[in-house]
């Protein structure tokens, strides 16, 4: 049987390759102006191919310091992040998906009631200042240690796992911790995925937190670099070798060159993962 192709069909591809376009767009550009040479970018005459292609200014941002400084923080707080924040997820989803949880339904509606209402960004800096928590690797992992969205998802996910699945457990003798670590989360791979990707993009992509609690330059994740480099114009070292005459002209190469290299990773782990978000995120959000 042959499917016919309507308006409505030619209608989507034309929209979604539109959007499409809009998005990678910028990604092509930026990387078309980093591998040309200064002579092209100074005439405003790369637009989507590279022309003249070179690799230098690649070479003087694998060679800057602050880079692998910054990946080595971002990494870091990528991998403890993740973990801590998939461990205490999962604890207080599976304690939420027990209908016989005691005050179960008022303690959903304090969560909830956080994601309207937060305490603001003040309160925030001086309840972490206050822990002792300024210039510490905990600064970027506790004070967004778990969702709320997340945590729904994940519980909504739990309460379709099949009840009679856990009872054998019980009737094997595993405690509800046992239980949650034998049977419950083996059988979760989907949604673990799904919100560790979640968790894990979100404290890559987080300068924030690194801008208001971090002042020492040691502990910066590679955002704040990035952000520091464009934004501020510390180029450092990397331009006084780089380029003599022509100095801004590799500084627009060298701001766009830091971006991709810091957006590489998250690009190049999406596609391996993102066949788990339709079961991940479907499954676990169709009763939340």
């Amino acid at each position: 049987m042959t499917k016919r192709i309507g308006v409505f069909d030619i209608v989507n591809v034309l929209i979604l390759a539109f959007v499409a376009a809009v998005a990678l767009f910028p990604f092509i550009h930026m990387a078309s102006v980093s591998l040309s040479s200064a002579h092209y970018v100074v005439r405003n005459e790369v637009s989507f191919w590279p022309r003249g292609l070179q690799f230098d200014v690649y070479g003087e941002v694998l060679r800057d310091n602050r880079l692998l400084v910054g990946y080595k923080n971002t990494i870091i707080y990528v991998v403890l992040g993740t973990v801590l924040s998939l461990f205490f997820t999962s604890l207080g989803a599976y304690s939420l998906s027990k209908r016989t949880l005691t005050f179960g339904k008022p303690i959903m509606l304090f969560i909830v009631f956080t994601m309207l209402f937060s305490g603001g960004m003040i309160p925030t800096y001086l309840v972490v200042r206050s822990y002792h928590l300024m210039d510490t690797v905990w600064a970027m992992v506790l004070p967004g240690l778990v969702s709320t969205w997340n945590l729904i998802v994940m519980r909504t996910f739990f309460q379709g796992i099949p009840a009679e699945i856990e009872e054998s457990g019980k009737i094997d003798g595993l405690s509800d911790m046992r239980t949650l670590f034998s049977i419950v989360l083996p059988l979760s791979k989907p949604v673990l995925m799904t919100i560790g990707l979640f968790y894990a993009v979100g404290i890559w992509n987080n300068f924030f937190y690194a801008l208001l609690y971090l002042r020492e330059e040691s502990l910066y994740p590679l955002q704040l670099v990035i952000r520091n480099i464009v934004m501020v114009g510390q180029i450092g070292d990397a331009i006084t070798s780089a380029a003599s005459d022509q100095q801004g002209i590799v500084l627009e190469s060298l701001k766009y060159a830091f971006i991709l290299v810091g957006t590489l990773p998250i690009l190049v782990v999406y596609p391996f993962i993102q066949r788990h978000f339709v079961n991940g995120v479907l499954i676990g959000s169709v009763k939340g």
